[in-house]
This record gives C-alpha cells, sequence and structure tokens, in this order.
C-alpha cells in the first residue's frame, strides 16, 4: 500500500529542513517498530499547508491553532502539541512577539496607529488574531492602520519591516526565535516591542481516517522521540523539548480572543 504523507512544513525554512529530516526520520522508525502501516520515510514538502492538512492520507502534519478551530474544524484529529524551549514560551502553548524597526521611535502599542502591518496570513494565529486582540483595545472600533501588507509568511513579515515596507509584524515567537539563533541576520535592524496573550502551541493533526488506537501509538512514538538519540540534534536545532497532549477544546481560546476583540468593534485587522 501506499505510504501515508507526513509534513513539519510549519517551521521548516530552508536551514531547518535538515533538522526536520533528522526528527522524522527518528520517528518514522519508531512508528515502524511500533507496527504502524504506511508510515513514509520521509516528509512531503511538496503540497502546500492547507492542502496537507486536508488530505485524507495524511498521516501526520502541524498546523495551526486558529484554522484548527476554524475550517479544520471536524476535518481532521488531533494527536499532540510540540513544546519549544524559546523565550516567552510556556509549555505546549505559544505567543507572538510584535516587532518594529530597531530604530522606531514607537514605545508604546497605541502609538502603532497609522503604521502599515506586515501580516504572514489571514488565518494565522500568530500574526493575525494575536495582534487583533492586542490592538482591539486600543482601536476604538475603527481602521487601526493604514494598511495591511500581505506577506505569505512570518520571516517575510520580518523582512518587510527590516526594509520599511512595513511598520509592524506580530512574529509567532518560535519562528522569531529560530531566527535569533540560527540567522541572526534576519533580526538585525529589529526590536520587540510587546509580546501578545499566550494560546495552546502549533498542534500535530492526523486525518479523521486514522483511528484511535493509530492516535495512541502516535503519542507514544512521540513520547520515545524525546529521548532517542538519533533525533537529539535535530530537536534541539529545532528548540522542541517535548510534547503535550491537550484537549482539543483548549484550542477554543484562540476563537475566544477572536469574540472579544469583535465584541470591542474590531472584527478585522484594519
Amino acid at each position: 500500500m501506499t505510504a501515508r504523507i507526513a509534513s513539519l512544513g510549519m517551521y521548516d525554512a530552508p536551514w531547518l529542513q535538515s533538522a526536520n529530516d533528522a526528527v522524522w526520520s527518528a520517528l518514522a522508525a519508531i512508528l515502524q517498530d511500533r507496527n504502524l502501516k504506511d508510515v513514509p520515510s520521509s516528509l512531503d514538502r511538496r503540497a502546500a499547508p492547507p492542502a496537507v492538512w486536508q488530505a485524507p492520507d495524511l498521516l501526520m502534519a502541524q498546523t495551526c491553532g486558529y484554522p484548527l478551530r476554524t475550517f479544520l474544524r471536524g476535518r481532521v484529529r488531533y494527536v499532540a502539541t510540540p513544546s519549544y524551549a524559546w523565550p516567552c514560551i510556556e509549555r505546549g502553548r505559544h505567543c507572538s512577539v510584535v516587532i518594529v524597526a530597531a530604530d522606531s521611535p514607537i514605545e508604546e502599542v497605541a502609538e502603532l496607529r497609522g503604521q502599515v502591518v506586515a501580516v504572514n496570513g489571514p488565518d494565522s494565529n500568530s500574526g493575525m488574531n494575536l495582534l487583533r486582540a492586542l490592538i482591539a483595545p486600543h482601536a476604538a472600533g475603527r481602521p487601526f492602520f493604514a494598511r495591511v501588507l500581505p506577506t505569505g509568511a512570518h520571516l517575510a513579515s520580518m523582512a518587510a519591516v527590516a526594509k520599511g515596507y512595513a511598520g509592524v509584524a506580530a512574529i509567532d515567537a518560535i519562528t522569531y526565535g529560530l531566527a535569533a539563533h540560527h540567522r541572526p541576520e534576519l533580526t538585525e535592524g529589529l526590536r520587540v516591542l510587546a509580546v501578545s496573550a499566550s494560546t495552546p502551541g502549533l498542534p500535530l493533526i492526523t486525518s479523521l481516517a486514522t483511528n484511535a488506537a493509530e492516535i495512541d501509538v502516535m503519542r507514544a512514538a512521540l513520547r520515545d522521540l524525546i529521548a532517542d538519540p538519533a533525533a537529539a540534534e535535530g530537536l534541539a536545532m529545532l528548540g522542541i523539548s517535548g510534547f503535550e497532549v491537550l484537549e482539543e477544546s483548549d484550542y477554543d481560546s484562540i476563537l475566544d480572543l477572536e469574540a472579544q476583540a469583535i465584541v470591542q468593534g474590531y472584527p478585522v485587522l484594519a
């Protein structure tokens, strides 16, 4: 039978692909040893994340918490949540860092009014939803930013701020931590202005075709992975310190932030 799909595309910049490949190779070996069927030997990087997440033959992929509770609700099964050892990150959770240029005179969130904001995507918890929640109390029910600049990726949003195309962006703190550690030139010229609220971290998911017994096998394999010498270097590069099994309803706190912004008259980041 054809192997199923595996993807770790959320933190898979070219300079992190070797780490993700090593981690998946070790995890695949554990899954195979536990007699899970149709485990792919390598990661699939051919399709865009939304297509991967909804693939009927998906074994494992990482998604964002906002899609998990919006357009993926009822279409996938939750597996686990990685924990990361980067600044501002609590176990099984994540947040955004709001960045401005290092030489920007802005010192308070309220002073961001009238800036161009770079956003990786409208379905991003870290790039859109957490920033919307942070801005809502200051927006007074009116558009807050001069313009929203779509970038398609957090690293692109960072570059937009560094090059002066945008005045501000909210960046997933894991992405920012990875860049600062492995590619410090990507954070040069940037400054963290504020830190957002914390929500559950980016979850690992599988298709609806995956049964409960298989999910139990995957969760056990993830626990074993942390102690596997074959995965140690890759996990360290990615900053992964463990895996948590949360209640899927824990992710409703992401939608609670959206609801609060709506009540405050700020339903759309603008």
